[in-house]
């Protein structure tokens, strides 16, 4: 009995010495953008390694659910592939959120068919056309005689409301659009289907899939920085104040060049240029 009751006690003394240490972990939760999800996760493994007081809660949904996430006070960081929309802004301040942007990573967005498929350049016009459902056959823009299948992200995609803006002008997409929930389901659809045609970030391109120009330029980290690659954008993250405590740390592992950028690299997106 003795035995036992000193073995319980080392247990419960093991147990109270760590309770501080316990406590102390302190947990970011991050929301939003699939695009940028790879990028955050890449580098969020390599922050949690030097931060082990730190744990990153990481999860998808869309640029328009992060932000909606961060307003609502149900994440600590919001994931998005377009800016926030001046609404959202007046959302979060009618809540006392401010929100502050990041940039993190540069990204191209690139129009994707299936490697099989004898087109490889388009006109941003073409391609309007393409996703208004106004050119329906892929002979008339240089390929077979086949229908396009059109593949799309849906309307809470940062990635569909940067297409609809830089390549739409505002235009509907056709309502016979295949519409999917993230980067990774565009990919594949392409992938499987030779008279598709999509569009992902820059960091999703894979042997499975074949990149189309646009009006004569090839999607490549030196187009994109240099805004010659007509869909370039940057990705971003949003917090409710400038970042502090763990946020902060975070937001200067992601920008330094050595740490979090060289994850942008390595899961094929765009670094920033260094300043």
């Amino acid at each position: 009995m003795k035995r036992i009751v000193i073995a319980l006690s080392m247990v419960l003394a093991g147990m109270l010495s760590a309770a501080p240490a316990m406590a102390a972990q302190q947990e970011v939760i991050i929301s939003g953008s699939t695009t940028v999800l790879p990028v955050m996760q890449k580098a969020g493994e390599a922050f949690m390694a030097a931060n082990p007081d730190i744990s990153l809660a990481i999860s998808g949904g869309g640029s328009g659910n992060g932000i909606k996430a961060l307003n609502e006070g149900l994440c600590d960081i919001a994931m998005s592939s377009r800016d926030i929309k001046p609404t959202e802004v007046e959302q979060g301040k009618a809540k006392g959120v401010n929100p502050v942007r990041t940039a993190v990573a540069v990204d191209a967005l690139v129009p994707i068919v299936h490697p099989e498929n004898p087109v490889k350049d388009l006109t941003a016009e073409q391609l309007r056309d393409i996703y208004a459902g106004k050119i329906t056959n892929w002979k008339d823009v240089g390929g077979n005689d086949d229908t396009i299948v059109v593949v799309s992200r849906d309307t809470s995609s940062g990635t569909y409301e940067t297409w609809i803006e830089m390549i739409m002008k505002k235009e509907k997409v056709a309502p016979s659009a295949l519409l999917q929930a993230s980067n990774g389901a565009v990919a594949q659809a392409v992938a499987k289907n030779k008279k598709a045609i999509g569009y992902i970030g820059f960091g999703y391109l894979n042997s499975q899939l074949k990149k189309v120009n646009v009006n004569g330029v090839e999607a490549t980290p030196a187009s994109a920085l240099a805004n010659e690659w007509p869909i370039a954008r940057e990705l971003y993250i949003f917090t409710n104040g400038q970042p502090a405590g763990a946020a902060k740390k975070l937001v200067d592992f992601l920008v330094d060049p050595q740490k979090g950028q060289k994850a942008v690299a390595e899961v094929g997106f765009i670094p920033l240029e260094k300043k």
